[in-house]
């Protein structure tokens, strides 16, 4: 019996891929903004006096439009998990969702919360840290997309 030849079995393949473990990465991510965003829309003002470190903190800004983005960004992600090449256009709004719930914390609240140690942790693991991946994710599915469209593209027949 022959063995086989590890040279073969160790060369990566010449297409892009999207694995399952890149699926689940997006579940997670979309699971944790859902439930982040459901936090801030029902219980963001105590969210908010807990971050800000200060007794007796009070802010006349809402938190019920920023934690509907969080919610809508994370479904729009979650749902892009189970379709990841199909459903690309809402893995990208979910993640502009994201973005633009970071930019929003910062104009909105940082002001008001000052910027101490719950903040920014709040900051970075709860919205910026998540980006990452997520970018990460969208630019492989954008990838693999781009290639399957070429060779489905009948000029090269």
């Amino acid at each position: 019996m022959q063995k086989p030849n590890k040279k073969i079995m160790d060369t990566p393949p010449r297409f892009p891929t999207l694995t399952m473990p890149h699926r689940g990465i997006l579940l997670l991510i979309g699971i944790y903004t859902i439930a982040w965003g459901a936090f801030f829309r029902w219980f963001g003002m105590a969210a908010l006096t807990w971050l800000s470190m200060r007794e007796g903190f009070t802010l006349d800004a809402s938190t019920f439009y920023y934690g509907t983005l969080g919610m809508v960004a994370g479904l729009f992600i979650f749902l892009s998990a189970f379709y990841p090449l199909t459903l690309i256009y809402l893995m990208g709004i979910g993640g502009l969702g994201k973005l633009i719930g970071s930019f929003w914390f910062v104009f909105t609240y940082l002001e008001d919360l000052g910027w101490n140690k719950r903040s920014a942790f709040h900051l970075v693991f709860n919205e910026v840290i998540w980006l990452i991946p997520l970018a990460y994710i969208f630019y492989r599915a954008w990838k693999v997309k781009k290639w399957l469209e070429k060779e489905k593209s009948p000029s090269d027949q």
